[in-house]
């Protein structure tokens, strides 16, 4: 009855060879409720979906799925404010929005997140990460280079630095991988100035200045 009344999207996930959930109890809930409602298959999986092949394709499934229902409820806040971040009021999962996009942002474990998401250093790797091999395909673009296996590594960590007494500062280290590719010694030496001139690197090479407004 509760499923009849529940008025919301519903999908229902089982695999065949459960042997916590029997199939039946799965065709109960679904012949309950009423459209919309889908239901997946997985397969071989276990009944925890102990196997990360299993997992990753249950997450994918599951966003997927619920996107269409979930696009009608999507605050435009980034639109009129850029990136707005909100963390949930237990742990550090935090949801950011930026435009049509939503991205999770979490901490491992160990500090006490529930590791949903990249750590907000993760996320400023990857923006480095991200823009060096864009800024790299446009001009290999524009020379008609083959870039095919080519791409960029990050790491972020904290370093003493011999030209600051020893300080220790944030540093970058990025990699420029080219695999299976035609570009000749020379071609590589020239995306690597090239990676250079990168807008993410130049702002974080060069230094930037925050501005924090409060807004009640």
């Amino acid at each position: 009855d509760q499923l009849a009344d529940l008025r919301r999207p519903l999908l229902v996930m089982h695999a065949p060879f459960d042997n916590i959930v029997g199939i039946d109890n799965a065709q109960d809930i679904f012949v309950a409720a009423k459209h919309p409602k889908s239901f997946v298959s997985l397969d071989d999986a276990d009944h925890l979906l102990t196997d990360i092949t299993d997992a990753h394709y249950a997450a994918a499934v599951i966003a997927s799925w619920g996107q269409r229902y979930l696009d009608n409820e999507r605050s435009d806040h980034g639109h009129d404010h850029g990136v707005v971040a909100q963390t949930d009021p237990d742990g550090f999962r935090t949801e950011i929005c930026t435009g049509d996009h939503r991205i999770i942002a979490d901490e491992p474990t160990d500090v006490g997140g529930t590791n949903l998401g990249p750590t907000p250093y993760e996320l400023l790797s990857s923006a480095l990460a991200a823009c060096t091999t864009m800024t790299m395909r446009m001009y290999a673009n524009r020379k008609d280079w083959d870039t095919t296996g080519v791409y960029v590594q990050v790491s972020h960590e904290k370093k003493h630095d011999p030209d600051q007494d020893g300080k220790k500062i944030d540093t970058f280290t990025r990699t420029l991988v080219f695999s299976d590719t035609s570009l000749d010694s020379d071609q590589k030496q020239r995306l690597r100035e090239i990676a250079d001139k990168c807008p993410v690197h130049k702002t974080l090479s060069g230094g930037a200045k925050i501005e924090t407004d409060v807004v009640d």
